[in-house]
């Protein structure tokens, strides 16, 4: 039974014209966020191809193991999350199942902007997000196949997978564009990018307003799933940055993955809701994928804002007082690196002379 109190915040209070009003408002409200994402997915994608450099996204596809730890806190942290949250607010099988698509979603395109914003590796962040998205026609299924079994939900649900081979359009495209500008032109790639990620910046803050507004006035309200959409995002920032510090990865790396993991592909969720649910059942979810995309964007903000604030206020060391303390910590990696590099290729060339 359904704890629903007798105003309309309840969807089995409302009339079907009612309903069918919301929906088609919701729908409306939907294309428009669809074209401003649209443009800001490009305009980003875009500059942000211009910061990537080939030789470390060759280093990250010949040796994939801070790729392989994303994909292990993609589809192995947060679908597990997602269930675990879903026991234990006890939620009826249709919310329970729209908490777990999200769980089960690939990683979203507002990762690659955060990664930049907080100084982390923007090759890897793409690396992820183009691997999780095209991994996400098998582990999706396979996912939501494991952990729905414990719900009797009796439909079947329908993985969008135009809408997957779209996202990896939009990614990989622009993102293409962006190496080759970089490669020729490598002075105005530098003013790209500054245009981008102001771009970026007013788009974030106009879905934000927009997705705030479309939260607020929504007439169906759900405070067990407006509290997941909150806590969500930020348990799997939290628990990605610890799985990859536990991987021994670099502290770069460690906030690519954190960031990575906690962002989802909004676009796609909504998708699949549509295509598996019916008018009655999307009534009671179709604003948690609007709530969960504004809490993950507010969550990365203050990831941002910490590390920022951090490296203002890191105590530079008396030695290396032009550089802070990320810069000298990259620098250190950088030169392990080498060294280790170097002691290659002397083995490499000791065992060609024997």
């Amino acid at each position: 039974m359904e704890n629903c109190s007798g105003t309309l915040a309840c969807p089995y209070n409302l009339t079907e014209e009612e309903l069918k009003r919301g929906l088609d408002n919701y729908g409306s409200l939907k294309l428009i966020f669809s074209v401003v994402l649209a443009v800001m997915m490009i305009l980003v994608m875009f500059s942000l191809g211009c910061t990537m450099d080939i030789k470390k996204l060759r280093s990250h596809i010949r040796r994939p193991w801070g790729i392989a730890v994303g994909l292990l806190c993609q589809y192995g942290l947060m679908p597990l999350i997602a269930y675990l949250l879903a026991i234990s607010f006890s939620l009826p099988p249709v919310q329970a199942v729209t908490v777990l698509i999200m769980g089960c979603s690939p990683g979203g395109t507002f990762s690659n902007l955060f990664t930049y914003w907080a100084d982390g590796d923007i090759d890897l962040s793409i690396s992820m997000t183009t691997c999780s998205s095209i991994t996400a026609v098998g582990m999706m299924p396979l996912c939501l196949y494991l952990y729905t079994r414990s719900w009797d939900f009796g439909q079947t649900l329908t993985v969008p997978y135009h809408t997957i081979g779209i996202t990896l359009l939009s990614l990989l495209v622009p993102v293409a564009f962006g190496i080759f500008v970089n490669f020729k032109w490598p002075k105005q790639s530098k003013i790209i990018l500054r245009v981008g990620s102001t771009v970026g910046v007013l788009l974030l803050v106009v879905v934000v307003v927009a997705g705030g507004i479309l939260i607020k006035g929504s007439w169906n309200v759900d405070s067990p799933l407006l509290l997941i959409s909150f806590t969500f995002p930020l348990m799997g920032h939290v628990f990605g940055f610890l799985l990859a510090l536990l991987a021994h990865q670099p502290w770069k790396r460690c906030r690519t993955i954190s960031i990575e993991t906690g962002t989802q592909n909004i676009q796609l969720c909504s998708a699949m809701l549509q295509l598996s649910f019916n008018s009655e059942q999307m009534a009671q979810v179709f604003t948690f994928p609007l709530s969960y995309g504004l809490f993950q964007v507010l969550n990365a903000f203050f990831i941002i804002s910490v590390h920022q604030t951090y490296k203002r206020l890191c105590k530079k060391k008396p030695e290396e007082k032009d550089l802070d303390c990320n810069e000298v910590s990259e620098l250190k990696e950088t030169a392990t690196g080498s060294e280790a590099t170097s002691f290659l290729e002397r083995d490499e060339e000791a065992s060609v002379n024997l």
